[in-house]
């Protein structure tokens, strides 16, 4: 379908969205969910990304379809990227800066997308891009297109980061640096990461990565180019963090709501890319429907959770020890052949008549939402721990990289769960904190309390009519800030 099309669905005023998401299924599923969202109010959305992400993503439903279409930019060889790599979930975690460093290949594709849409005269309103786009602002820039940033992570994590400005005058050069508020932060304020956890963040987010620019510096960039940042989150879980987003970046921070996907069907069909080998689905429903109601914890680390061999093992022996019923999501790691080359010696025939172990694909919606989950033990990615709300379940976390920790203690905080202990030098876990940590949750009397307290988190966030409200006000700040033309820097 050409864009001419999808703007002639888009009604009188309707708006022309360009979406671009970095090349993981945890942000392009939310870019997704928002071009939704932003289609149903009749405006036309352009949803950029590489022609095997594109094929992998859920299907948009029917009355949807006139409104968004796909625009592959294909994928720029680099050495050392497996040919066919496209998504973080496609490559081991060290090879994710050569990801970005094709991405970055993708400079004159966007251009001469952008330089067609503007010779037909549908020049687009707005670029929706994501943290690492920093070279998108000034080709935008050449057509006169204003960008915007949707960041999906935690906003307290963005709000921790800051931006270049404040990290020039307050400077964090080393990792106890990390280990308490930033200086503009003015209220009291858990955000902060623990010794071992710094030292990670700071590898992995000011470091250099084989794409040549940390993340922190692409993120900078964006926000000093972007016109104004949307994030996946709502006041009532950040009550403070948007008014000192917008005053730290200078510019509107506008929180999206969650965007939790109305069905529970749509929701499911969020994790079909995660697919490692065509795990029946419908058997492990059934056996969820076998099991007594409220008696089962789903583990499920996502695709990125750097787990190694040992950590699989002590998590494997900690499940055992508990006693507990559970259904485990367990991604292979490259160079497994199978599940037997991953856990301990025995241990699927010793809890075969109270556990299964997943490594295909397994509909986590689907079992977050089944009657027999009474909790979920997660790695407190901000998507998955925004999918716990939805039902009103209790946590166990087990948190490991970018804004993980954060998130996981600031549930803790609100009392829906608990972490998983962690030695404080190196960051390790052992199967004993483990049964602790899962038998707290998982028993009859505290157990209770976290779902008690998880429910009314439920309630407090999952209203559609409060989450529609967050689309409508950040719709009107598109309509409002697309028409200052002129340059997209920050002034």
């Amino acid at each position: 379908m050409e864009m001419a099309e999808a703007a002639a669905g888009a009604g009188t005023g309707g708006l022309e969205v360009a979406v671009f998401p970095w090349l993981a299924f945890g942000h392009m599923i939310p870019f997704l969910e928002l071009s939704k969202r932003l289609a149903a109010r009749g405006h036309a959305v352009a949803f950029v990304s590489t022609p095997r992400n594109l094929s992998r993503l859920p299907p948009v439903p029917p009355h949807l379809s006139a409104h968004i279409r796909f625009v592959p930019l294909p994928l720029p060889a680099v050495e050392g990227l497996p040919e066919g790599a496209e998504a973080t979930s496609d490559l081991p975690p060290d090879k994710v800066g050569l990801l970005k460093k094709a991405m970055d290949g993708l400079a004159g594709p966007l251009a001469s997308f952008l330089a067609d849409a503007v010779a037909a005269g549908r020049r687009p309103d707005w670029i929706i891009l994501d943290f690492c786009h920093h070279w998108v602002p000034p080709i935008a820039d050449q057509h006169k297109v204003p960008c915007a940033a949707f960041l999906i992570f935690h906003a307290a994590f963005m709000a921790f980061i800051g931006p270049r400005w404040a990290n020039s005058v307050h400077p964090r050069t080393n990792p106890e640096d990390f280990t308490e508020p930033p200086k503009w932060i003015p209220f009291p304020s858990t955000t902060v990461f623990l010794h071992h956890e710094a030292r990670r963040m700071l590898a992995d987010n000011f470091g250099e990565n084989a794409s040549g620019k940390s993340d922190t510096d692409r993120l900078w960039d964006v926000f000093e180019r972007c016109r104004l940042t949307i994030h996946r989150s709502c006041r009532e879980l950040e009550p403070r963090m948007f008014t000192l987003l917008s005053d730290l970046l200078r510019k509107p921070a506008v929180p999206a709501g969650i965007l939790l996907p109305g069905a529970p069907d749509d929701r499911d069909e969020d994790h079909r890319h995660s697919s490692s080998g065509g795990a029946d689905s419908h058997q492990v429903l059934r056996w969820l429907d076998d099991q007594p109601p409220k008696s089962v914890i789903y583990v499920g680390l996502g695709s990125e959770a750097p787990l190694t061999l040992e950590n699989i093992h002590e998590l494997a022996l900690g499940l055992e020890l508990a006693g507990v019923h559970f259904l485990w999501a367990l991604r292979k790691p490259a160079g497994t052949n199978n599940k037997q080359e991953l856990l301990p010696a025995g241990f699927e025939e010793r809890t075969q008549d109270r556990g299964v172990v997943c490594t295909g694909w397994v509909p986590q919606v689907k079992v977050l939402a089944h009657g027999a989950t009474a909790a979920f033990l997660t790695h407190c990615g901000w998507g998955s721990t925004i999918e716990s709300f939805g039902f009103g379940l209790s946590l166990v976390m087990l948190p490991f990289l970018t804004d993980t920790p954060m998130i996981a203690r600031a549930m803790a905080e609100r009392g829906i769960g608990v972490l998983v202990p962690r030695d404080g030098s190196d960051g390790s876990f052992d199967r004993d904190g483990v049964v602790v940590a899962v038998r707290r949750v998982m028993s009859e009397h505290e157990g209770k309390v976290f779902a008690t307290n998880a429910k009314k988190l439920k309630e407090l966030v999952v209203d559609e009519r409060r989450q529609e409200q967050y689309i409508h006000e950040l719709e009107e700040h598109l309509r409002r800030y697309k028409d200052d033309r002129g340059s997209t820097a920050a002034s």
